[in-house]
């Protein structure tokens, strides 16, 4: 039968034993956590839930292209925030502070980043909920990647007050293996909680039952499966660097997540002329980082979701080239 909007008992507590075991962070089971039909769809609730139309939102540049599309089909205005690799991919504060922010309302972050692969420290994260105090928005923060070749997954709700100012968004998708469940969810204070849950009860119902039960068991998993799972990606990320050395790219060996980013050699033009020469010569398709921001005008992803003969095969095939 229908499943209740907020999810069975089972997998809210399967979560917050999951954040109070990896993340240090306390929820509350019933009041602080929202499982999602996959945390994609969170974004539509939470801008429908805090933003109205007109009213204004920060979005990184470079950053996942659905915090800018699906403000605008909403009817918010757009405030890019830059993230440079001399920062370290981290927010410009100071930048920040310079702005009118009068009319903003949220403002998305993610760490790990997409595409970037730059990790936030607790201080990043003590900053921002700082800045998200002061200036009474509310952040947040997509937090799919924090298992994927990260040896201390953090949240933003272990800053303490951070759950006043703050949501976070989670998935099985990548932290578990498991795209195509549609399995996510989304942790901040009860009040917040309830206003997204208003939306969300108006736009679809509960996920299948068994697939629920699954999820909570999938949350069980010890170090041991995570630390599998991760050997795998460093093999994938080896063979994704040698494509970036290949090409004549450079990039940071300490970035964690599911891609690697790589910034194009200087006797390349822009970043179209690499990636297409690579797909009509070699017949690869590799990301240009453009469609993240123009501030990814002249990086390239490559996807370490890709199986390792893929992987294997895409860097012969450039190496003939």
């Amino acid at each position: 039968g229908y499943q209740p909007y907020v999810g069975i008992p089972e997998l809210r507590k399967g979560f917050a034993n999951w954040y109070q075991r990896w993340y240090r962070v306390e929820l509350n089971p019933n009041t602080e956590i929202q499982p999602l039909i996959g945390s994609k769809e969170g974004i539509l609730h939470v801008t429908l839930a805090f933003v109205n139309p007109g009213e204004q939102v920060l979005v990184p540049n470079p950053g996942y292209p659905t915090y800018t599309s699906l403000s605008k089909i909403l009817g918010a205005e757009v405030i890019n925030y830059d993230l440079k690799e001399e920062d370290g991919w981290m927010p410009d504060f100071e930048a920040l502070e310079k702005m009118d922010l009068s009319r903003v309302k949220l403002m998305w972050t993610n760490y790990p980043n997409m595409p970037t692969g730059a990790n936030a420290t607790p201080e990043t994260y003590e900053r921002l909920v700082d800045f998200a105090r002061r200036k009474n928005i509310v952040i947040v923060n997509d937090n799919p990647y924090s298992f994927i070749l990260n040896d201390k997954p953090i949240s933003i709700l272990s800053v303490p007050g951070a759950k006043d100012c703050c949501i976070e968004f989670n998935s099985m998708s990548k932290s578990h293996n498991m795209p195509g469940w549609r399995i996510g969810m989304l942790a901040s204070n009860a009040e917040f909680v309830q206003w997204i849950l208003k939306v969300k009860s108006n736009i679809d119902s509960g996920m299948f039952r068994a697939m629920q039960l699954a999820a909570a068991t999938a949350l069980e998993a010890e170090a041991d499966w995570y630390e599998g799972n991760n050997e795998n990606y460093r093999n994938r990320r080896h063979l994704a660097g040698e494509i970036m050395k290949t090409l004549g790219c450079t990039y940071d060996e300490k970035q964690v997540g599911m891609f690697l980013w790589g910034k194009i050699p200087a006797s390349c033009k822009d970043v179209e002329e690499l990636t297409e020469k690579v797909l009509h010569e070699a017949r690869v398709f590799i990301t240009p980082g453009f469609i993240f921001g123009s501030n990814g005008a002249r990086y390239i992803r490559i996807s370490l979701c890709c199986k390792d003969n893929k992987l294997a095969e895409a860097l012969e095939r450039i190496k003939r080239i």
